[in-house]
């Protein structure tokens, strides 16, 4: 049984807990990366993700202590969520190409499939809310796709250009894209995803 003593004077109180709602939490948590999406990461508070998610304000502060402590959980939830999919089937001893077209797709279509998840990561990474920890935890998490980066460099694959700056032209150009598919209601097939990656890829190779 979980709870905490309080103490009144001379006597002992044992209040008991309730167990974590997880249900709750998704529902936090949705709530949290809706809202980011229509007005930002800085323009939220606590009682408007509250009401979002149908709960009492004070049920949030249950489950965290601020909006800060809400923010980096969830954007370590996101981030080890996305790093599962972005590597999905991903082989390191493929040749380069193949293996930098596995991980390419499998970004693009995460940023479809989880556009508010996208969103919120993209804000994360240039606000201040998120600890210096959390940020080295994600970039341990790409470091496979800094390392095929790297190797596509050496084996003179794409152009021996800074490696930050690469990524961030390759993933800025993946959030446009879908940023345009997602407020047009346009839907990419296959074909033209292949289409965007061949830019992509001219672009990169030398």
């Amino acid at each position: 049984m979980r709870g905490f003593y309080l103490i009144n004077w001379s006597r002992f109180y044992f209040i008991e807990m309730k167990p974590r709602d997880e249900n709750k939490i998704d529902d936090i948590y949705r709530a949290t990366l809706h809202l980011v999406k229509e007005k930002g990461l800085s323009g939220i508070t606590m009682g408007q993700i509250a009401k979002e998610a149908g709960l009492a304000t004070g049920t949030v502060y249950i489950y965290f202590t601020n909006k800060d402590e809400l923010i980096n959980t969830l954007f370590t939830t996101c981030r080890k969520g996305s790093a599962a999919i972005y590597f999905k089937g991903f082989d390191p001893a493929a040749p380069f190409r193949t293996g930098f077209r596995t991980i390419w797709m499998n970004v693009f279509r995460h940023r479809m499939e989880k556009f508010e998840e996208a969103i919120f990561l993209e804000q994360c990474m240039h606000c201040p809310f998120i600890t210096a920890g959390n940020r080295e935890m994600a970039n341990q998490l790409m470091q496979p796709l800094f390392a095929l980066v790297d190797r596509g460099k050496k084996e003179k694959k794409i152009r021996n250009i800074d490696t930050l700056l690469l990524l961030t032209s390759i993933i800025g150009s993946i959030n446009e894209v879908n940023k345009h598919a997602h407020y047009t209601k346009r839907k990419l097939g296959k074909a033209e995803l292949d289409e965007v990656f061949g830019l992509c890829w001219d672009g990169l190779k030398t």
